[in-house]
């Protein structure tokens, strides 16, 4: 065998042990790219019943948020009807109620200042007869 053969079979020997040494890492690849797509596969399996749980979800929730829209219109609508009867109760009674209470005070202030100027004289009285008393004593 001449060198130029040996260095071919050298070259050739090193070619096979660098394509060993390159299969091993690519088949563990290829294994976990299986294991990816077995993950991914049961993944979609399981996902499957909570999207279709989830979409049953929401559509109770807006059923619950329609009943809830119409309570809230019912009682926008019994709030606007108070307003509107206080308004009337308001203008009917108010009036009326306010000038009992004004009557009411001025009859207070008045019986208050008689029995203010009642005890003045009195008191003036009694001064005056204690004065005297005293006066002629």
């Amino acid at each position: 065998m001449s060198g130029a053969a040996i260095a071919a079979l050298i070259a050739a020997g090193a070619f096979v042990l660098l394509v060993l040494l390159l299969a091993f890492p690519l088949l563990k690849l290829g294994r976990t790219l299986d294991e990816a797509t077995l993950a991914v596969r049961k993944t979609h399996e399981g996902a499957a019943p909570i999207l279709t749980e989830a979409q049953s979800t929401v559509l109770q929730l807006n059923a619950q948020l329609g009943q809830l829209e119409s309570i809230a219109a019912n009682v926008n609508s019994m709030t606007t009807n108070v307003a509107a009867m206080t308004s009337v109760v308001s203008s009917t009674l108010g009036s009326p109620m306010i000038k009992a209470a004004a009557f009411t005070y001025g009859v207070r202030k008045t019986v208050s200042d008689r029995r203010d100027a009642d005890a003045i004289k009195t008191a003036r009285r009694k001064r005056r007869t204690a004065g005297a008393k005293h006066g002629k004593a």
